[in-house]
């Protein structure tokens, strides 16, 4: 019997999975007399191999503990950051819809911007509550503790307040008198108003779309490798354009119509944040989360 991988090395943890793969598939090989391969080309091959549900499902549990062990104020000068970066998914999509004429494909094209927050923020590293409803989660399930469960609550608390503010301070920023051309200032409130146009029931199911696809493009990131930015914007993509409220990118859009008296505050919380909130974290948690640790945990994880 084969040793079991050392649980605190990740990257022997994936070349195990990857080479007991290999020798688990030999006996096809040879019935297919496949000629020998030296052992640096039998290296590259174990290298190509995708990564199966169970090393998928370590990684991501490793990256929750990391975030679980973070000091609060890390989080939270993380979280102001982010905030603060998606405030770009609704200028860029502004900025876009100002610049092009009014036609049916005009919000294809001008959709492709509501990616570039998402883009800062994966690739600077920076605490977005939505990846948290599966990185934190993960642990949580894995060791069901209460040390790590309050520990994801301190985390979703803290990451979602750092979140917030920073959402709000962008909205403020960009509502400042003569800073953008009217043409955007028209874009800016069309997304407002675009945000707050569904009740709480329509805007509470689609929530849940965005939680499930947010959670989903965190867990295929370890794979993704090389596309990592092919698929945060294929993922972000498809939020974008389907209109699925996001708690963060959404709230610089509402928190921009409260700021210039757009909509009232007792709207945009009962209307929107609240709603958004629930169905992004049911989405990311349940459908996503819930799901992947209960196919490794049933041993769909092995190959």
């Amino acid at each position: 019997m084969a040793d079991d991988p050392d649980p605190t090395d990740p990257v022997p943890a994936a070349t195990h999975a990857r080479r007991s793969t290999t020798r688990q598939r030999g006996h096809v090989d040879d019935a297919r007399n496949t000629p020998p391969l030296e052992p640096h080309e039998k290296q590259k091959a174990d290298e190509e191999e995708q990564l199966n549900v169970g090393v998928t499902y370590e990684v991501i549990r490793r990256m929750g503990e990391d975030e679980l062990r973070r000091p609060g104020s890390a989080l939270a000068w993380s979280g102001l950051a982010a905030g603060l970066s998606m405030g770009f998914s609704m200028l860029v999509l502004s900025l876009l819809a100002a610049h092009l004429p009014e036609a049916p494909w005009r919000p294809l094209v001008s959709k492709l911007g509501y990616s570039v927050g998402f883009l800062v923020v994966i690739l600077g590293s920076q605490q977005l509550y939505t990846e948290n409803t599966l990185t934190a989660v993960i642990p949580v399930l894995a060791r069901r503790s209460r040390h790590a469960f309050r520990n994801m609550l301190r985390l979703w608390v803290v990451v979602l307040i750092a979140n917030l503010a920073g959402a709000l301070l962008f909205a403020r920023l960009i509502g400042i008198d003569d800073l953008f051309t009217p043409e955007t200032v028209r874009a800016f409130e069309h997304t407002a108003r675009e945000a707050l146009s569904r009740n709480m029931l329509h805007t509470f199911i689609l929530a849940i779309f965005a939680g499930w696809l947010i959670a989903l493009m965190v867990w295929m990131l370890p794979a993704a490798q090389s596309l990592e930015t092919v698929v945060i914007i294929i993922v972000t993509y498809v939020v974008g354009i389907g209109s699925f409220p996001h708690i963060i990118a959404g709230a610089v859009e509402v928190f921009y119509a409260g700021s210039e008296g757009l909509a009232s505050w007792s709207e945009i919380t009962g209307g929107y944040l609240v709603p958004t909130l629930l169905g992004n974290t049911l989405g990311g948690v349940a459908l996503v989360a819930g799901l992947a640790h209960a196919q490794v945990a049933s041993g769909g994880g092995k190959e």
